[in-house]
């Protein structure tokens, strides 16, 4: 999609060959080839689609809508079929309680439900998605089965790694890109973003906590206590997005300013009362939630980069804009968090044509190892 639009939406596209995504960010020029691919486009462009759709908005009769995640998602019948997995793989984690005895790392029954879960995502796939399938594979059973692992590499992505039992952001990103998977092949309807968000994003957040609590995962590429959450980044987009102005009129600039009127100010997550008010309702809270349910002592001492962020005075608009420029920094900029990441035909490993040349890397990527081309 033409970036050249005041508000891209991913673009609907059907590959010609399903390809099952593999990595290809060994070094820092691979992570600025990286930055220059359609691949991450496209994750920028989905991104921004979803966090606008959050947003409040005003309706034809006057009144204001606002995203709650009390809310009922409407979900169409793909939508539907993510969330019913998500169910089943949370009810399997009951199914494979934690071994005992003292351990320094992930416990170790995690793989077990990892193995558990590769067994049956095949069935799971069929089940949930078979229209989809058997509409973009017309007859073709290898088309279907090659269209089916491209997709189930980004979902068992996006549960963590259970060769070293942690999880972070890296597969938070792989989660958000089977999503984005899901809507280039058109299985999601136009207009759904904010129930993709609400519907499926968040109960992923609620299954990825319990797998953490359940397999005490590791935080994966963590920063230690200057980053801004050990495992998670998405709903600090969303949920800021939730509380930011209402768009008026509805094509109107992305607000970079203010808040909803009758929000909770920012620096009220210092207040466990007022989190335990909003977290049911607001993703942004529901994560900062999760972080007093771990964690012990004063929030500005555990979580000092949120707390400082807290601080922000303009409203959750500019708290959300800092932190969609965050996550391309620290997340998609990153080459410990994104040097897993796989690339198949639906984000590929092209070039984007119209990605601006820059004889700059970042200062992360130079720092990154260069493969040596051998001399002749």
């Amino acid at each position: 999609m033409s970036g050249q639009q005041a508000h891209p939406i991913l673009e609907r596209r059907v590959p010609a060959t399903f390809i099952t995504p593999r990595k290809r960010i060994e070094d820092g020029n691979d992570l600025a080839f990286f930055h220059s691919s359609i691949a991450y486009r496209d994750i920028k462009i989905f991104l921004l689609q979803l966090n606008r759709a959050i947003l409040p908005r005003l309706l034809q009769n006057g009144e204001v809508e606002v995203c709650n995640l009390q809310q009922r998602a409407e979900l169409s019948s793909t939508g539907t079929g993510v969330a019913a997995i998500i169910e089943t793989l949370s009810a399997l984690i009951d199914d494979v309680p934690p071994e005992t005895g003292p351990r320094r790392f992930g416990n170790v029954a995690f793989r077990t439900w990892y193995k558990l879960v590769e067994s049956k995502l095949d069935d799971l796939f069929d089940e949930h998605f078979g229209p989809v399938l058997d509409r973009i594979a017309t007859n073709n059973d290898e088309r279907r089965t090659a269209m089916r692992e491209e997709l189930k590499v980004y979902l068992l992505g996006g549960f963590g790694s259970s060769q070293r039992m942690d999880y972070g952001t890296g597969h938070e990103l792989s989660f958000l890109v089977f999503l984005g998977c899901l809507w280039k092949l058109s299985a999601f309807q136009a207009g759904e973003e904010r129930t993709i968000v609400t519907g499926l994003v968040q109960p992923y957040l609620v299954l990825m906590r319990k797998l953490i609590l359940t397999y005490t995962l590791e935080p994966a590429g963590t920063h230690g206590v200057w980053g801004l959450d050990d495992h998670s980044f998405l709903p600090y987009i969303f949920g800021s997005a939730q509380l930011g102005p209402v768009i008026v009129p509805s094509d109107a600039p992305t607000p970079l300013t203010s808040s909803l009127a009758g929000a909770p100010k920012p620096d009220s997550v210092a207040l466990k009362g007022t989190v335990l008010q909003y977290k049911d309702s607001n993703m942004y809270f529901a994560a900062i939630q999760f972080i007093y349910d771990v964690k012990t002592g004063p929030f500005w001492e555990h979580s000092p980069t949120l707390f400082n962020i807290s601080g922000i005075k303009d409203g959750w608009a500019k708290i959300n804009k800092g932190m969609i420029k965050m996550y391309d920094a620290e997340v998609l900029g990153k080459f410990p968090v994104v040097q897993h990441f796989p690339f198949g035909s639906l984000f590929p490993w092209e070039k984007d044509p119209d990605a601006q040349q820059s004889g700059q890397q970042s200062m992360h990527a130079q720092q990154q190892p260069t493969a040596q081309v051998p001399a002749p």
